[in-house]
């Protein structure tokens, strides 16, 4: 009987130990694979779960939450450029397949990584290098697809593959650069020009109305002084002096007091002309000779005009009799 009593917290601690090794606690966003006698018997999720002691045993705790794979590949594009792609690639174990996922792969990452170096090295070789930059989301996409196509049938789902980074070879980077700047610069110089087109343009036309202003004021200029030298032709005539030798008079006149203002000025360019009272005097003879000459030549004319005139009509009236 003290036998028993003795034996009795034996008893009561060996199952107490049986009944702790048949309990266990799974994590939240965790499965745990339970085998019995190393055949698959049960996935228990989160929270408190039982197994039968010495029969069943743990054979992994698989996480169902989203990871994330980086894989680098070097491949070549189209026009000959060889590149290194950086991929992103999400995925997780889908709740209803997380046997297979266990069972089916033993290195999900290495199954991962080689369609992405597949998928990756059969489209990139058809673009060229600039396509490659302008079409990541293409290529993204379809390593999701095929990643997707793949990895159902073992368990895991994709959730999104990212192209991350495209490097060039460096060689590649500096030339890219070099038409960029070049671009660039041809742009700056188009604009360049047009401004200075505009500014010539804005110029010339600035000339011309300088011109046309120009001109119209000496126009003003000369329309005043015809005045002012009728106005003294008449002043000359009321005191017997004829048009003619006030026209004379006139010139003469202006011909010292251009004189005067030359002397007057400093750093002028003076043209030095006969200016004795005789070498006045013969000027002034040899301007009236012009005048008179010019005189009866533009009275010659207006004759010689009427002439044919005349000789015109009665041609026209020969011809009409």
């Amino acid at each position: 009987m003290e036998g028993l009593i003795t034996g009795f917290p034996i008893l009561a601690f060996l199952a107490l130990m049986v009944i702790f090794m048949g309990v266990f606690t799974v994590k939240q966003q965790t499965a745990a694979i339970v085998e019995r006698f190393g055949k698959f018997q049960s996935i228990k999720f989160a929270g408190l779960q039982f197994k039968i002691p010495f029969v069943d045993r743990i054979a992994a705790k698989v996480s169902l939450k989203i990871q994330q794979l980086d894989v680098m590949v070097e491949t070549k594009t189209k026009d000959d450029v060889f590149v290194k792609l950086k991929v992103s690639v999400q995925y997780h174990i889908l709740k209803e397949s997380i046997h297979e996922a266990f069972y089916k792969l033993e290195n999900p990452h290495e199954q991962i990584t080689s369609y992405v170096f597949d998928t990756i090295r059969a489209e990139v070789p058809k673009m060229r290098l600039d396509e490659v930059f302008e079409r990541k989301d293409d290529i993204a996409n379809a390593i999701r697809r095929e990643l997707s196509e793949a990895m159902n049938s073992y368990g895991y789902g994709i959730i999104k593959a990212l192209v991350t980074d495209i490097d060039p070879d460096m060689e590649v980077k500096k030339a890219m650069n070099r038409i960029n700047a070049a671009e660039r610069e041809k742009v700056a110089a188009e604009y360049e020009a047009e401004a200075d087109r505009i500014r010539i343009v804005a110029k010339a036309k600035a000339e011309a109305e300088s011109k046309r202003l120009q001109g119209r004021g000496i126009a003003d200029q000369r329309r005043e002084i015809a005045k002012g030298l009728e106005e003294s032709v008449e002043v000359l005539n009321q005191v017997g002096i004829n048009s003619q030798e006030a026209s004379a008079l006139i010139v003469v006149t202006q011909h010292y007091d251009t004189l005067q203002s030359m002397g007057e000025a400093s750093n002028s360019n003076l043209i030095l002309l006969p200016n004795s009272p005789s070498s006045g005097s013969d000027m002034l003879s040899q301007m009236v000779t012009s005048f008179a000459a010019s005189q009866q030549l533009g009275e010659s004319m207006k004759l010689g005009n009427k002439d044919k005139v005349k000789e015109k009509v009665v041609l026209r009236r020969d011809g009409e009799e």
